[in-house]
Protein backbone atom coordinates (compact mmCIF):
# COMPACT_ATOMS: atom_id res chain seq x y z
CA UNK A 1 0.00 0.00 0.00
CA UNK A 2 1.41 3.38 -1.07
CA UNK A 3 2.14 5.87 1.69
CA UNK A 4 -0.32 8.68 2.10
CA UNK A 5 0.58 12.08 0.63
CA UNK A 6 -0.71 15.44 1.72
CA UNK A 7 -3.01 15.49 -1.29
CA UNK A 8 -4.36 11.94 -0.86
CA UNK A 9 -6.06 12.66 2.44
CA UNK A 10 -8.57 15.43 2.94
CA UNK A 11 -7.73 15.81 6.64
CA UNK A 12 -3.99 16.03 6.15
CA UNK A 13 -4.27 18.64 3.41
CA UNK A 14 -4.92 21.26 6.08
CA UNK A 15 -1.39 20.87 7.53
CA UNK A 16 1.89 22.11 6.02
CA UNK A 17 4.40 19.41 5.15
CA UNK A 18 7.26 18.99 7.64
CA UNK A 19 10.60 20.67 6.80
CA UNK A 20 13.50 18.49 5.97
CA UNK A 21 16.79 18.77 7.81
CA UNK A 22 18.33 20.92 5.07
CA UNK A 23 15.29 23.16 4.84
CA UNK A 24 15.24 23.58 8.61
CA UNK A 25 18.93 24.56 8.62
CA UNK A 26 18.37 27.06 5.80
CA UNK A 27 15.35 28.51 7.64
CA UNK A 28 17.35 28.97 10.85
CA UNK A 29 20.19 30.59 8.90
CA UNK A 30 17.83 33.09 7.24
CA UNK A 31 16.20 33.78 10.59
CA UNK A 32 19.56 34.51 12.23
CA UNK A 33 20.61 36.77 9.35
CA UNK A 34 17.35 38.72 9.58
CA UNK A 35 17.80 39.04 13.32
CA UNK A 36 21.36 40.31 12.86
CA UNK A 37 20.22 42.86 10.26
CA UNK A 38 17.44 44.02 12.55
CA UNK A 39 19.85 44.32 15.46
CA UNK A 40 22.31 46.31 13.35
CA UNK A 41 19.58 48.70 12.23
CA UNK A 42 18.47 49.23 15.81
CA UNK A 43 22.07 49.76 16.93
CA UNK A 44 22.74 52.27 14.15
CA UNK A 45 19.54 54.17 14.88
CA UNK A 46 20.23 54.30 18.61
CA UNK A 47 23.78 55.54 17.98
CA UNK A 48 22.45 58.35 15.77
CA UNK A 49 19.96 59.30 18.48
CA UNK A 50 22.75 59.17 21.06
CA UNK A 51 24.86 61.54 18.97
CA UNK A 52 21.98 63.98 18.54
CA UNK A 53 21.22 63.84 22.27
CA UNK A 54 24.82 64.59 23.19
CA UNK A 55 25.07 67.49 20.75
CA UNK A 56 21.77 69.04 21.78
CA UNK A 57 22.22 68.61 25.55
CA UNK A 58 24.30 71.79 26.16
CA UNK A 59 22.13 73.80 23.76
CA UNK A 60 19.04 72.60 25.61
CA UNK A 61 20.48 73.78 28.94
CA UNK A 62 21.31 77.20 27.50
CA UNK A 63 17.87 77.43 25.85
CA UNK A 64 16.15 76.61 29.15
CA UNK A 65 18.25 79.29 30.90
CA UNK A 66 17.41 81.87 28.24
CA UNK A 67 13.71 81.07 28.26
CA UNK A 68 13.56 81.10 32.05
CA UNK A 69 15.36 84.43 32.30
CA UNK A 70 13.22 86.09 29.63
CA UNK A 71 9.75 84.89 30.65
CA UNK A 72 9.90 84.41 34.43
CA UNK A 73 9.91 87.77 36.18
CA UNK A 74 10.41 86.31 39.65
CA UNK A 75 13.40 84.26 38.52
CA UNK A 76 14.94 87.27 36.81
CA UNK A 77 14.56 89.44 39.91
CA UNK A 78 15.98 86.65 42.07
CA UNK A 79 18.93 86.41 39.67
CA UNK A 80 19.91 90.08 39.55
CA UNK A 81 18.90 91.05 43.10
CA UNK A 82 22.25 89.92 44.65
CA UNK A 83 24.07 92.43 42.45
CA UNK A 84 22.70 95.24 44.62
CA UNK A 85 24.54 93.77 47.62
CA UNK A 86 27.71 92.80 45.77
CA UNK A 87 30.59 94.89 47.22
CA UNK A 88 32.44 95.04 43.91
CA UNK A 89 29.39 96.40 42.10
CA UNK A 90 28.63 98.85 44.92
CA UNK A 91 32.22 100.12 44.88
CA UNK A 92 32.19 100.52 41.09
CA UNK A 93 28.94 102.48 41.17
CA UNK A 94 30.09 104.61 44.11
CA UNK A 95 33.42 105.45 42.47
CA UNK A 96 31.72 106.30 39.18
CA UNK A 97 29.21 108.70 40.75
CA UNK A 98 31.83 110.19 43.05
CA UNK A 99 34.11 110.94 40.10
CA UNK A 100 31.23 112.69 38.34
CA UNK A 101 30.45 114.85 41.36
CA UNK A 102 34.10 115.81 41.95
CA UNK A 103 34.60 116.53 38.25
CA UNK A 104 31.69 118.97 38.27
CA UNK A 105 32.94 120.90 41.32
CA UNK A 106 35.53 123.52 40.28
CA UNK A 107 37.69 123.45 43.38
CA UNK A 108 40.48 125.48 41.74
CA UNK A 109 38.06 128.30 40.99
CA UNK A 110 37.06 128.38 44.66
CA UNK A 111 40.66 128.58 45.92
CA UNK A 112 41.60 131.16 43.27
CA UNK A 113 38.63 133.30 44.25
CA UNK A 114 39.62 133.04 47.91
CA UNK A 115 43.23 133.96 47.11
CA UNK A 116 42.11 136.98 45.05
CA UNK A 117 39.86 138.14 47.87
CA UNK A 118 42.69 137.88 50.40
CA UNK A 119 45.10 139.63 48.05
CA UNK A 120 42.69 142.51 47.50
CA UNK A 121 42.20 142.74 51.25
CA UNK A 122 45.93 143.32 51.61
CA UNK A 123 46.73 140.12 53.40
CA UNK A 124 50.33 138.98 53.59
CA UNK A 125 51.64 136.84 50.70
CA UNK A 126 52.07 133.92 53.09
CA UNK A 127 48.33 133.92 53.75
CA UNK A 128 47.51 134.24 50.04
CA UNK A 129 49.83 131.34 49.18
CA UNK A 130 48.24 129.29 51.93
CA UNK A 131 44.80 129.87 50.41
CA UNK A 132 46.04 128.71 47.02
CA UNK A 133 47.49 125.56 48.59
CA UNK A 134 44.05 124.61 49.87
CA UNK A 135 43.06 123.17 46.48
CA UNK A 136 44.21 119.60 47.18
CA UNK A 137 42.77 119.35 50.73
CA UNK A 138 39.51 120.92 49.57
CA UNK A 139 39.26 118.51 46.64
CA UNK A 140 39.88 115.58 49.00
CA UNK A 141 37.20 116.90 51.35
CA UNK A 142 34.70 117.16 48.50
CA UNK A 143 35.53 113.61 47.38
CA UNK A 144 35.33 112.25 50.91
CA UNK A 145 31.96 113.88 51.51
CA UNK A 146 30.53 112.80 48.16
CA UNK A 147 31.85 109.26 48.55
CA UNK A 148 30.38 108.95 52.05
CA UNK A 149 26.97 110.16 50.93
CA UNK A 150 26.90 108.08 47.74
CA UNK A 151 28.12 104.89 49.45
CA UNK A 152 25.42 105.36 52.06
CA UNK A 153 22.81 105.43 49.30
CA UNK A 154 24.25 102.51 47.35
CA UNK A 155 24.88 100.25 50.37
CA UNK A 156 21.59 100.96 52.14
CA UNK A 157 18.42 98.91 52.26
CA UNK A 158 16.58 101.63 50.39
CA UNK A 159 18.82 101.13 47.36
CA UNK A 160 18.44 97.34 47.46
CA UNK A 161 14.65 97.65 47.56
CA UNK A 162 14.77 100.22 44.78
CA UNK A 163 17.03 97.91 42.76
CA UNK A 164 14.62 95.00 43.06
CA UNK A 165 11.62 97.18 42.31
CA UNK A 166 13.27 98.69 39.25
CA UNK A 167 14.33 95.23 38.08
CA UNK A 168 10.78 93.96 38.36
CA UNK A 169 9.27 96.98 36.63
CA UNK A 170 11.88 96.91 33.89
CA UNK A 171 11.73 93.17 33.26
CA UNK A 172 11.21 93.80 29.56
CA UNK A 173 14.79 95.07 29.52
CA UNK A 174 15.94 91.45 29.81
CA UNK A 175 14.70 90.90 26.28
CA UNK A 176 16.70 93.92 25.23
CA UNK A 177 19.81 92.64 26.99
CA UNK A 178 19.59 89.13 25.50
CA UNK A 179 18.24 89.84 22.03
CA UNK A 180 18.97 93.53 21.40
CA UNK A 181 15.25 94.26 20.98
CA UNK A 182 12.97 96.40 23.09
CA UNK A 183 13.86 99.12 25.59
CA UNK A 184 14.10 99.42 29.35
CA UNK A 185 16.29 100.29 32.31
CA UNK A 186 18.99 98.03 30.90
CA UNK A 187 20.11 99.21 27.47
CA UNK A 188 22.40 97.76 24.83
CA UNK A 189 24.26 99.48 22.10
CA UNK A 190 27.75 99.58 20.59
CA UNK A 191 28.65 96.27 22.23
CA UNK A 192 27.66 97.29 25.75
CA UNK A 193 24.94 96.73 28.31
CA UNK A 194 24.29 99.84 30.39
CA UNK A 195 22.31 100.21 33.59
CA UNK A 196 20.21 103.34 34.02
CA UNK A 197 21.10 104.78 37.45
CA UNK A 198 18.86 107.82 37.21
CA UNK A 199 17.01 106.93 40.42
CA UNK A 200 20.30 106.53 42.25
CA UNK A 201 21.48 109.93 41.01
CA UNK A 202 18.27 111.53 42.27
CA UNK A 203 18.74 109.94 45.70
CA UNK A 204 22.36 111.12 45.81
CA UNK A 205 21.24 114.66 45.06
CA UNK A 206 18.73 114.58 47.91
CA UNK A 207 21.32 113.20 50.35
CA UNK A 208 23.94 115.80 49.35
CA UNK A 209 21.41 118.60 49.77
CA UNK A 210 20.38 117.25 53.18
CA UNK A 211 24.05 117.22 54.21
CA UNK A 212 24.35 120.92 53.33
CA UNK A 213 26.17 120.52 50.00
CA UNK A 214 23.61 122.17 47.74
CA UNK A 215 26.16 123.15 45.10
CA UNK A 216 27.58 119.63 44.97
CA UNK A 217 24.04 118.25 44.63
CA UNK A 218 23.26 120.51 41.68
CA UNK A 219 26.63 119.62 40.14
CA UNK A 220 25.62 116.00 39.54
CA UNK A 221 25.22 115.88 35.74
CA UNK A 222 21.97 115.04 33.96
CA UNK A 223 23.57 114.23 30.64
CA UNK A 224 25.00 110.82 31.56
CA UNK A 225 22.88 108.79 33.95
CA UNK A 226 24.10 105.31 32.91
CA UNK A 227 26.81 103.00 34.16
CA UNK A 228 28.30 100.29 31.96
CA UNK A 229 27.21 96.95 33.33
CA UNK A 230 28.39 94.63 30.56
CA UNK A 231 30.65 95.44 27.64
CA UNK A 232 32.00 93.24 24.89
CA UNK A 233 32.64 93.63 21.17
CA UNK A 234 31.12 90.16 20.67
CA UNK A 235 27.79 91.13 22.27
CA UNK A 236 25.98 91.40 18.93
CA UNK A 237 27.02 87.86 18.00
CA UNK A 238 25.91 86.56 21.39
CA UNK A 239 22.57 88.33 20.95
CA UNK A 240 21.98 86.51 17.65
CA UNK A 241 22.65 83.11 19.24
CA UNK A 242 20.53 83.86 22.32
CA UNK A 243 17.70 85.15 20.14
CA UNK A 244 17.62 81.77 18.36
CA UNK A 245 17.69 79.87 21.64
CA UNK A 246 14.90 82.08 22.97
CA UNK A 247 12.78 81.14 19.95
CA UNK A 248 13.20 77.39 20.44
CA UNK A 249 12.58 77.88 24.16
CA UNK A 250 11.18 74.87 26.00
CA UNK A 251 10.93 72.81 22.82
CA UNK A 252 14.65 72.04 22.62
CA UNK A 253 14.96 70.55 26.14
CA UNK A 254 11.84 68.44 25.56
CA UNK A 255 13.21 67.26 22.20
CA UNK A 256 16.54 66.36 23.80
CA UNK A 257 14.86 64.27 26.52
CA UNK A 258 12.70 62.53 23.90
CA UNK A 259 15.75 61.70 21.77
CA UNK A 260 17.55 60.28 24.81
CA UNK A 261 14.55 58.09 25.67
CA UNK A 262 14.29 56.88 22.05
CA UNK A 263 18.01 56.08 22.00
CA UNK A 264 17.64 53.84 25.05
CA UNK A 265 14.40 52.26 23.81
CA UNK A 266 15.61 51.42 20.28
CA UNK A 267 18.99 50.04 21.38
CA UNK A 268 19.35 46.23 21.48
CA UNK A 269 20.91 46.54 24.96
CA UNK A 270 18.84 49.15 26.84
CA UNK A 271 21.03 49.24 29.93
CA UNK A 272 24.25 49.70 27.96
CA UNK A 273 22.71 52.50 25.90
CA UNK A 274 21.48 54.17 29.10
CA UNK A 275 25.04 54.16 30.38
CA UNK A 276 26.31 55.50 27.04
CA UNK A 277 23.70 58.27 26.98
CA UNK A 278 24.51 59.31 30.54
CA UNK A 279 28.22 59.32 29.71
CA UNK A 280 27.64 61.47 26.62
CA UNK A 281 25.50 63.98 28.53
CA UNK A 282 28.07 64.14 31.33
CA UNK A 283 30.87 64.80 28.84
CA UNK A 284 28.88 67.59 27.18
CA UNK A 285 28.10 69.17 30.56
CA UNK A 286 31.83 69.19 31.33
CA UNK A 287 32.43 70.89 27.98
CA UNK A 288 29.70 73.43 28.76
CA UNK A 289 31.27 74.25 32.13
CA UNK A 290 34.68 74.62 30.46
CA UNK A 291 33.12 76.88 27.81
CA UNK A 292 31.58 79.06 30.52
CA UNK A 293 34.97 79.38 32.22
CA UNK A 294 36.65 80.28 28.91
CA UNK A 295 33.93 82.81 28.09
CA UNK A 296 34.35 84.31 31.56
CA UNK A 297 38.04 84.90 30.97
CA UNK A 298 37.40 86.26 27.46
CA UNK A 299 34.71 88.58 28.80
CA UNK A 300 36.90 89.91 31.60
CA UNK A 301 39.72 90.53 29.12
CA UNK A 302 37.38 92.40 26.75
CA UNK A 303 35.93 94.79 29.34
CA UNK A 304 37.98 97.99 29.69
CA UNK A 305 38.81 98.65 33.37
CA UNK A 306 37.69 102.24 32.89
CA UNK A 307 34.19 101.03 31.96
CA UNK A 308 33.88 98.36 34.65
CA UNK A 309 36.49 97.15 37.19
CA UNK A 310 37.51 93.49 36.80
CA UNK A 311 36.05 92.41 40.15
CA UNK A 312 32.71 94.06 39.35
CA UNK A 313 32.70 92.56 35.85
CA UNK A 314 33.36 89.12 37.34
CA UNK A 315 30.50 89.57 39.82
CA UNK A 316 28.09 90.57 37.04
CA UNK A 317 29.06 87.62 34.84
CA UNK A 318 28.87 85.10 37.67
CA UNK A 319 25.46 86.39 38.72
CA UNK A 320 23.98 86.28 35.23
CA UNK A 321 25.17 82.72 34.50
CA UNK A 322 24.55 81.39 38.02
CA UNK A 323 21.47 79.37 37.05
CA UNK A 324 23.12 78.15 33.84
CA UNK A 325 26.19 76.93 35.71
CA UNK A 326 24.10 75.25 38.40
CA UNK A 327 21.98 73.49 35.76
CA UNK A 328 25.07 72.11 34.03
CA UNK A 329 26.52 70.89 37.32
CA UNK A 330 23.23 69.26 38.30
CA UNK A 331 22.93 67.38 35.00
CA UNK A 332 26.57 66.34 35.33
CA UNK A 333 25.90 64.84 38.77
CA UNK A 334 22.68 63.10 37.60
CA UNK A 335 24.48 61.59 34.63
CA UNK A 336 27.45 60.56 36.78
CA UNK A 337 25.10 58.80 39.22
CA UNK A 338 23.14 57.10 36.42
CA UNK A 339 26.18 55.29 35.01
CA UNK A 340 27.12 53.24 38.14
CA UNK A 341 23.46 52.61 39.02
CA UNK A 342 22.81 51.18 35.55
CA UNK A 343 25.98 49.10 35.81
CA UNK A 344 24.89 47.63 39.14
CA UNK A 345 21.78 46.25 37.44
CA UNK A 346 23.89 44.41 34.86
CA UNK A 347 25.40 40.92 34.72
CA UNK A 348 28.97 41.96 35.52
CA UNK A 349 30.89 40.18 38.24
CA UNK A 350 31.29 43.33 40.35
CA UNK A 351 27.59 44.15 39.91
CA UNK A 352 26.54 40.65 40.99
CA UNK A 353 28.86 40.82 43.98
CA UNK A 354 27.49 44.22 45.03
CA UNK A 355 23.89 43.04 44.69
CA UNK A 356 24.67 39.88 46.61
CA UNK A 357 26.29 41.84 49.43
CA UNK A 358 23.26 44.17 49.61
CA UNK A 359 20.85 41.22 49.73
CA UNK A 360 22.84 39.52 52.47
CA UNK A 361 23.06 42.73 54.51
CA UNK A 362 19.33 43.49 54.29
CA UNK A 363 18.46 39.84 54.99
CA UNK A 364 20.63 39.89 58.11
CA UNK A 365 18.96 43.11 59.26
CA UNK A 366 15.53 41.61 58.62
CA UNK A 367 16.35 38.45 60.61
CA UNK A 368 17.63 40.61 63.46
CA UNK A 369 14.33 42.49 63.51
CA UNK A 370 12.37 39.26 63.49
CA UNK A 371 14.41 37.89 66.38
CA UNK A 372 13.68 41.11 68.22
CA UNK A 373 9.96 40.50 67.88
CA UNK A 374 9.27 42.65 64.80
CA UNK A 375 7.43 40.62 62.18
CA UNK A 376 6.22 42.54 59.10
CA UNK A 377 3.83 39.69 58.29
CA UNK A 378 1.72 39.88 55.16
CA UNK A 379 3.10 43.31 54.21
CA UNK A 380 6.65 42.03 54.26
CA UNK A 381 5.73 38.93 52.27
CA UNK A 382 3.96 41.14 49.71
CA UNK A 383 7.08 43.28 49.36
CA UNK A 384 9.20 40.16 48.99
CA UNK A 385 6.97 38.79 46.20
CA UNK A 386 6.95 42.12 44.36
CA UNK A 387 10.48 43.23 45.10
CA UNK A 388 11.20 44.29 41.51
CA UNK A 389 8.03 46.34 41.22
CA UNK A 390 8.57 48.06 44.56
CA UNK A 391 12.17 48.90 43.69
CA UNK A 392 11.18 50.27 40.28
CA UNK A 393 8.39 52.33 41.84
CA UNK A 394 10.74 54.00 44.32
CA UNK A 395 13.26 54.81 41.58
CA UNK A 396 10.54 56.24 39.32
CA UNK A 397 9.22 58.42 42.15
CA UNK A 398 12.72 59.76 42.83
CA UNK A 399 13.22 60.52 39.14
CA UNK A 400 9.86 62.33 38.94
CA UNK A 401 10.72 64.43 41.99
CA UNK A 402 13.91 65.61 40.29
CA UNK A 403 12.07 66.15 36.99
CA UNK A 404 9.44 68.41 38.53
CA UNK A 405 11.80 70.13 41.01
CA UNK A 406 12.01 73.83 40.16
CA UNK A 407 15.68 74.55 39.41
CA UNK A 408 17.23 71.51 41.12
CA UNK A 409 20.77 71.91 42.40
CA UNK A 410 23.52 69.44 43.23
CA UNK A 411 22.32 69.52 46.83
CA UNK A 412 18.79 68.62 45.71
CA UNK A 413 20.14 65.69 43.68
CA UNK A 414 22.12 64.44 46.66
CA UNK A 415 19.05 64.78 48.90
CA UNK A 416 16.75 62.87 46.53
CA UNK A 417 19.41 60.21 45.96
CA UNK A 418 19.88 59.74 49.71
CA UNK A 419 16.14 59.50 50.38
CA UNK A 420 15.65 57.06 47.49
CA UNK A 421 18.51 54.85 48.68
CA UNK A 422 17.17 54.89 52.24
CA UNK A 423 13.68 53.96 51.00
CA UNK A 424 15.09 51.01 49.02
CA UNK A 425 17.00 49.77 52.06
CA UNK A 426 13.94 50.06 54.29
CA UNK A 427 11.77 48.14 51.83
CA UNK A 428 14.38 45.38 51.55
CA UNK A 429 14.68 45.07 55.33
CA UNK A 430 10.89 45.00 55.76
CA UNK A 431 10.63 42.25 53.16
CA UNK A 432 13.35 40.24 54.92
CA UNK A 433 11.69 40.68 58.33
CA UNK A 434 8.52 38.83 57.28
CA UNK A 435 8.04 35.47 58.92
CA UNK A 436 6.59 32.39 57.17
CA UNK A 437 2.86 32.42 56.47
CA UNK A 438 0.79 30.59 59.06
CA UNK A 439 -1.21 27.65 57.72
CA UNK A 440 -4.47 26.84 59.45
CA UNK A 441 -5.14 23.12 60.09
CA UNK A 442 -8.73 22.00 59.40
CA UNK A 443 -10.71 20.77 62.39
CA UNK A 444 -11.81 17.08 62.41
CA UNK A 445 -15.26 16.04 63.55
CA UNK A 446 -15.35 14.27 66.92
Amino acid sequence: MAPATPHSSGGSSKHSPALSTGERAEYELLRRQASVRHRRVRLFGSCVLLLLTSLLAPLAVVAAWTQDTVTDTDQYVATVAPLASEPAVQDALTDRLTDRVVAQVDVKAVTDSLADTLRQAGKPPRVVDGAESLEAPLRDAVRSTAERVISGVVAGDVFRRAWEGASRRAHTAVVHMLTGEGRGAVGTGEGAVRLDVGEVVDQVRVRLADAGFDKAATAVPDSDRTVTLFQSEQLSKAQDALRLLDVVGVGLPVLTVALAALAVWTAPAHRVMLMATATGVAAMMVLLLVALAVLRRAYLDSVPPAALPPDAAAAVYDTLVHFLRDSARTLLVVAAVTVPVAYLYGPGRAARAARGAAVRATAAAGRALRRGGVDTGATGRLLARHRTGATSGVIVVGALILLFWNHPTVTAVALVLGITSAALIVLAVLAAAAGPARTSTPRTAA
